[in-house]
C-alpha cells in the first residue's frame, strides 16, 4: 500500500504539472501555432489538399487537434479500464509521456514544405498530453486524503504555470534574439519545440520514480473486454451517485466555455481586435502569471466557503469576462490585457478546483483511472463541442464577437446545474484546524 500524504510523493506528483504544462503553453498556445501558420502558409498559400478538399492551413491544424481529442475520448476509457485491472496506470502514463515528448522533439525537424509531418506530430503530441493526464490525475486519490485534494491540485497547477512561463520566456528570447546565436526565427522556433520535448520528458522522471508502483496482473487476450467491463461498472455505479452526476453535467457546460475561451482568445484578439502578436503573447504570459495567484486565492476561499461556492463565484466572473469581451474596443491593447488578467485569475482557480472537486465526489474504489477517464472524456467532449459551436456561430454571423453569446449560455447552464450539489458533505468548508 502506498503511503498516504507522504510529502515526497505529493511533491513528485505536482512535479508532473511542472513537466507537462510547457506543452500546452509553447506548443498549443504560442510559438507552434505562429510558426505553423507562417511556415506552412508560405509554402501552401492556397491551402492544403486533403482528399477532394482544399482547406486553409489553420483549419487543417484545428481539425488535427479535434481528431486527437476525439481519439482520446474513445481510447481513454478503454485504456483506463485495462490499466486499473492490470495495475498499469504508471506504465500507461510513461507511454504517453514518451510518445508526446518524442513528438515535440520531432517537431524540431518540421518545415513548412512538410505539413503532413507537422500535423501528424502535433496530433500525436496532443493525444499524448491528454492521455497522460488521465493516468496522472488518477493518482490524486491514491496518494492523498480528500482534505488535501484542493491544496494539492492547486499546488500542481501553480507549479505548471511557473514552469511553463520559465521555458516560454527562454523560447521567446531565442526567437527574438536568435540572430546573436546565428539562427533565424524559424530555426529558433524549431529549437523551442525540441526544448519542450526534453523538458516534458526530463522533469517527468521524478514522478515516475516516486509515484506508487502497482501490482501487475498478467496481460491476456480478454483484457480489452475487461476494460469495457470496468467502464460499464463505473457508468452503472454513477446512476446511484446524484451529486457526482450533477457535477459532471455542470462541469461539461462551464468547462466547455472555459476551454473555448482559452483556446480562441488569441484568435479573438488577432482577428476581431486587430492586435499585434507581441500583445497577444504578452497577454498569454499575463494569464499564466495571474493564474498562480488565482489558484492560490480560490483554494483558500474553498476552505472557508466550500468548493461549490468558489466554483459558482468563478463562473459569475467568467460571465463578466464574456460581457467585457462583447464591449471591448478594437485596437485597445490595454483593455485586452486587463481582460486577460481577469481570465488568469479565474483560470487557475477553476481548473484546480474542478479536478479536486471531482476527486472528492468519487466513491471508495480501486478503479481510479477509469473514474478519472470519465472526467477527461467530459473535458475533451466539451472542447470539441465548444469550438464547433463557436465556429458555427462565426460562420453564421461572419464575426467572432457574436460567437461569445453561446459561451454565456454555457456558463449560465453550468452555474444552474452546480447549485443543487451545494450541500454535498465532501464539498463543505474545511473544519477549523483541518
Amino acid at each position: 500500500m502506498p503511503l498516504i500524504n507522504d510529502k515526497r510523493t505529493l511533491a513528485a506528483w505536482c512535479r508532473y504539472d511542472w513537466a507537462n504544462s510547457v506543452y500546452s503553453l509553447v506548443i498549443t498556445s504560442t510559438i507552434f501555432p505562429i510558426y505553423y501558420g507562417s511556415a506552412v502558409g508560405e509554402a501552401f498559400p492556397d491551402g492544403l489538399r486533403i482528399g477532394p478538399l482544399t482547406v486553409p492551413v489553420t483549419a487543417a491544424y484545428s481539425w488535427t487537434l479535434s481528431l486527437s481529442f476525439l481519439l482520446i475520448v474513445v481510447l481513454s476509457p478503454i485504456l483506463s479500464g485495462i490499466a486499473d485491472f492490470a495495475g498499469r496506470k504508471l506504465s500507461f502514463m510513461k507511454f504517453f509521456v514518451l510518445l508526446g515528448s518524442i513528438s515535440c522533439i520531432g517537431l524540431g525537424f518540421f518545415k513548412g514544405d512538410m505539413p503532413a509531418l507537422g500535423l501528424t506530430l502535433a496530433g500525436l503530441a496532443s493525444l499524448s498530453f491528454a492521455g497522460s493526464l488521465v493516468f496522472y490525475n488518477s493518482f490524486l486519490p491514491v496518494i492523498a486524503t480528500p482534505d488535501r485534494f484542493d491544496s494539492l491540485s492547486s499546488r500542481g497547477f501553480i507549479q505548471g504555470y511557473i514552469g511553463s512561463v520559465i521555458l516560454l520566456v527562454v523560447c521567446l528570447a531565442l526567437v527574438m534574439k536568435g540572430d546573436a546565436l546565428g539562427i533565424n526565427a524559424g530555426q529558433a522556433s524549431r529549437l523551442s519545440f525540441i526544448l519542450t520535448g526534453l523538458w516534458w520528458l526530463g522533469f517527468s522522471i521524478l514522478p515516475f520514480r516516486r509515484l506508487p508502483k502497482e501490482v501487475h496482473n498478467p496481460i491476456h487476450r480478454g483484457l480489452l473486454a475487461t476494460g469495457w467491463q470496468k467502464i460499464k461498472a463505473v457508468l452503472t455505479r454513477l446512476h446511484d451517485m446524484p451529486d457526482l452526476k450533477k457535477f459532471i453535467r455542470s462541469y461539461f457546460f462551464f468547462n466547455m466555455a472555459v476551454q473555448t475561451v482559452m483556446l480562441l482568445a488569441a484568435s479573438f484578439g488577432e482577428r476581431e481586435l486587430h492586435l499585434d502578436a507581441s500583445i497577444l503573447i504578452g497577454a498569454i504570459l499575463a494569464i499564466q502569471l495571474v493564474a498562480i495567484a488565482g489558484a492560490w486565492l480560490f483554494t483558500r476561499l474553498s476552505r472557508s466557503r466550500g468548493n461549490v461556492y468558489s466554483l459558482a463565484l468563478m463562473i459569475v466572473i467568467w460571465l463578466a469576462i464574456c460581457a467585457g469581451a462583447l464591449l471591448i474596443q478594437p485596437r485597445a491593447p490595454a483593455q485586452f490585457l486587463a481582460l486577460a488578467a481577469v481570465v488568469g485569475l479565474v483560470m487557475g482557480g477553476i481548473q484546480s478546483l474542478s479536478r479536486s472537486t471531482y476527486g472528492k465526489l468519487l466513491p471508495q474504489t480501486e478503479n481510479h483511472a477509469t473514474w478519472f477517464s470519465l472526467f477527461d472524456v467530459t473535458d475533451k467532449l466539451g472542447v470539441v463541442f465548444g469550438t464547433l459551436i463557436f465556429g458555427l456561430a462565426e460562420i453564421l454571423t461572419g464575426e467572432l464577437r457574436p460567437a461569445i453569446w453561446p459561451l454565456i449560455v454555457f456558463f449560465i447552464i453550468g452555474f444552474l446545474l452546480l447549485l443543487p450539489i451545494s450541500k454535498a458533505a465532501a464539498l463543505q468548508p474545511a473544519k477549523p484546524g483541518a
